[in-house]
Order: C-alpha cells, then sequence, then structure tokens
C-alpha cells in the first residue's frame, strides 16, 4: 500500500508537458475521423470561450487513427498524441442489414433481458437509459404495425373490388398490401439516421447475444488495445489518458484490467488516468454471463496505479448518470477506492438559451462530454487531454457527487475466477 500511495502522491505532483490519449469510443459504426473533427471543431470553440489557445496537425505516432495537439493552458504549454482505438468495424459486422434479422434480435435481446431478470434491476437506477432501452422496441414494433395496418388496408380495399376482379381480387389484394408493407419497412430502415431504432437494436443486441460475456473478436481487438498502451507507459511521456466513452468505458475497464494484472503498468513510469464517460456499464454487468466484466470492475476499483473519474449527467438520457458502475453491479471490494464518480451538470455547465436548444436532442446531448461548454465547471474535456495537470491533480481536492447512486442493485454478482 505504501508504493501505491507513494505513486499516488507523484502523479499529484507531476506536471504534464507530453501525454498520451487513447479515446475508446461506444458501440458506434463510423469512421473514427469524426472523432478527430468533433475534437477539432469543439476544442476551437472551447478555446473561444475559455481564453487559452489549441491546435491539432496530423499524429506524430504510429498506430491506426490519431491526431496530435499543441495547446496552451494554464500559461503551459502541452502537446498531446491522441488515438482512436478503433472497433467500428466489429460495431459494422455485427449489425444485420436484414429486417426479419432485425426483428429477430429485437425477441432474443428482450428474452435476455426479461427472462434473467437484468431488466427490472435496472428500471431501478436511472429512468433515462431504460427508455432509451426500450424505445427501439416500441419503435420497430410500431413500425411493424404500421406495415400491418397498411396491407390489411389495401387488401381490403382490393377486395371490395371482387365485382370486378372475381376470385382474384384476394389473392391481388394481399399481395399489393404485401408489398406496400415490406416498401414502407424499408422506408423507416433507410431513415433510420432519424429514428435511430435499429442502431440501438443492434448496440443492445451486442451485449445480449453472449449474456453479457465478450464474443472473440472483441476480446481480440482489446488485447490489441491493451499492447497499444502499455507500449504508451514505456514512452517519455508524463500522462498515459485512456477515455471510455458509452460502451467504450466497460471495455476501458477490462483493458486497464488485464494490463495491471499482467504487471505492465510500471511504477516509474506515466501517470496512468483512466477517465469514463457516459457510462453504460449496467446495462452489460447486470447480464447473468458477464463475469469478466464484473471482475475486471471489483478488480480496477481497489487498485492504486491509476486514477479512475467517472463523469456523467442526469441530463444524459442515454447514460446511467451518477451510478457507481461498480457499486450498483455488487462488486464493490473492501476498500474500495474508484471510481471519483461526479457530474458534468449540464443545466448549470450549459447556458439556459444552450441547454434549451440542446435539451431534447438526447443522442446528442450523450456526446457533450466531448464538446465545449459555454459556462464551463470542473470538467472540461479539452482541459484534462490537453491541460498541464494529470488526472490525478486535477481532481485530488473534488468530492464525489451527493446524488450519486451507489446500492448494490444486480441480481448477478459473481465474477469470473
Amino acid at each position: 500500500m505504501g508504493n501505491e500511495q507513494a505513486g499516488q502522491t507523484d502523479q499529484h505532483a507531476r506536471r504534464v508537458r507530453r501525454r498520451r490519449v487513447f479515446y475508446i469510443p461506444g458501440y458506434d459504426p463510423i469512421h473514427p475521423r469524426r472523432y478527430r473533427e468533433l475534437y477539432r471543431k469543439e476544442a476551437a470553440a472551447q478555446a473561444a470561450i475559455s481564453g487559452f489557445e489549441i491546435a491539432l496537425r496530423p499524429k506524430a505516432t504510429s498506430g491506426p487513427y490519431g491526431w496530435h495537439v499543441n495547446a496552451l493552458i494554464e500559461g503551459a504549454p502541452v502537446a498531446a498524441d491522441v488515438e482512436v482505438l478503433v472497433w467500428s468495424d466489429i460495431v459494422r459486422d455485427s449489425m444485420s442489414n436484414s429486417i426479419p434479422a432485425t426483428y429477430l434480435q429485437l425477441v432474443q435481446t428482450a428474452w435476455v433481458y426479461i427472462a434473467s431478470g437484468a431488466l427490472g434491476r435496472l428500471m431501478r437506477l436511472r429512468k433515462g437509459p431504460v427508455i432509451a432501452a426500450l424505445y427501439p422496441v416500441g419503435m420497430l414494433l410500431g413500425q411493424l404495425l404500421l406495415a400491418g395496418l397498411l396491407a390489411w388496408g389495401i387488401a381490403r380495399s382490393v377486395g371490395l373490388l371482387g365485382g370486378i376482379l372475381g376470385g382474384v381480387a384476394p389473392l391481388l389484394g394481399w399481395a399489393l398490401g404485401l408489398g406496400a408493407s415490406l416498401a414502407l419497412l424499408r422506408w423507416f430502415k433507410v431513415r433510420d439516421g432519424r429514428f435511430f431504432a435499429y442502431y440501438l437494436m443492434h448496440d443492445y443486441a451486442y451485449s445480449a447475444r453472449h449474456r453479457g460475456a465478450n464474443p472473440p473478436e472483441l476480446e481480440a481487438r482489446m488485447a490489441e488495445f491493451a499492447d497499444r498502451i502499455a507500449g504508451a507507459l514505456t514512452e517519455e511521456v508524463d500522462e498515459v489518458l485512456v477515455v471510455g466513452h458509452s460502451s467504450g468505458a466497460h471495455l476501458g475497464v477490462s483493458v486497464l484490467a488485464d494490463l495491471i494484472r499482467a504487471g505492465r503498468v510500471p511504477g516509474a513510469g506515466p501517470a496512468l488516468g483512466f477517465l469514463t464517460l457516459g457510462q453504460v456499464v449496467p446495462m452489460v454487468s447486470f447480464l447473468p454471463g458477464a463475469l469478466r466484466l464484473r471482475a475486471d470492475l471489483r478488480f480496477l476499483s481497489g487498485r492504486g496505479e491509476l486514477t479512475w473519474i467517472d463523469v456523467s449527467a442526469p441530463g444524459d438520457g442515454c447514460a446511467f448518470a451518477l451510478c457507481d458502475p461498480v457499486a450498483v453491479s455488487g462488486v464493490a471490494p473492501e476498500g474500495k477506492r474508484w471510481p471519483l464518480v461526479v457530474s458534468a451538470a449540464f443545466t448549470q455547465t450549459l447556458s439556459a438559451t444552450r441547454w434549451k436548444q440542446l435539451r431534447w436532442r438526447f443522442f446528442r446531448l450523450h456526446f457533450q462530454y466531448l464538446c465545449a461548454f459555454d459556462r464551463p465547471g470542473d470538467y472540461d474535456y479539452f482541459r484534462i487531454t490537453a491541460g498541464p495537470m494529470t488526472l490525478a491533480k486535477r481532481y485530488r481536492d473534488r468530492v464525489p457527487s451527493k446524488s450519486r447512486i451507489e446500492r448494490a442493485v444486480s441480481k448477478y454478482t459473481s465474477v469470473a475466477a
């Protein structure tokens, strides 16, 4: 314990001149350039608001995708290399292109969450993410109902012409009706960028398919992520910061747990920070097969090799806001240290005008953690990723949110051996 405390003290005192940042996205099929452009746009907006300097240029490190940041924040120059740990190809491969297959996923996913009791337990936490989870079910069933009504309406209309068409009227009516209903379902699917029903259904189905366990292709990719982070921990940088957003939060938990268990976090190396944003950990950890994730949550929450800050906001209806992911999963160990659960407090850090613009844009709000705040508080994504303080020092004196939820709720608390 003494060495861990000494390591933490060193992290607090260290000023950052060079930083490596690893960003783990959520379940997102879109090319990672989206995150670079979002960072570029929002960093410029935050710099104009907060009065610091920040600029992007092509990455200076090896690796699949990233960018370099030069900043002058809080009077200190900082260089940061940001790398996106890409799993969007796995996401794309998991998404069914077939309408019938998506409806089959709906049935299978609903069965897993309902029959296991996970859905009932999740409803004891925040209502927002449970509504978000039920939304694609309701929307897809609504689309199917409309398609069925359209088919019935056309069949009935053509049937009224039976005197003219004779005995072929019923067959013709249902043929036309089924064709029109299929066209309507395809119309909805093509426009899912507006409805998000198929996208969210695929997201929840991916976790439910193995009842909370990671599929082999994801485990292999997470091992690659661990290698990338382990390499950075041997470089001459002051901090290695891992950021997990949405579903990327629980991937980060397991990747960092693996690194520490394997002894790949050097005691005299860079400070190691872990920032989770808008996490949805309970959607996975409450499932019966999530033994590995629950074990990793339990393990990581007691470690001194890193600083783990969990940021969310009640205004984000897609996240389990201010729910301690370790505690609510029922795996908090004696002497638990992490995460420090804090609120981004959207209603305070966004002006009334800006909040009014974003309040009902639920999916946009889920990405607000990566964006500029026009009334910034102690959470500022760009000061954290490109500023001169380590994550440990920035939050050294921060107390956890008073409205956090720490009661154990999950029905399943068993962990991997």
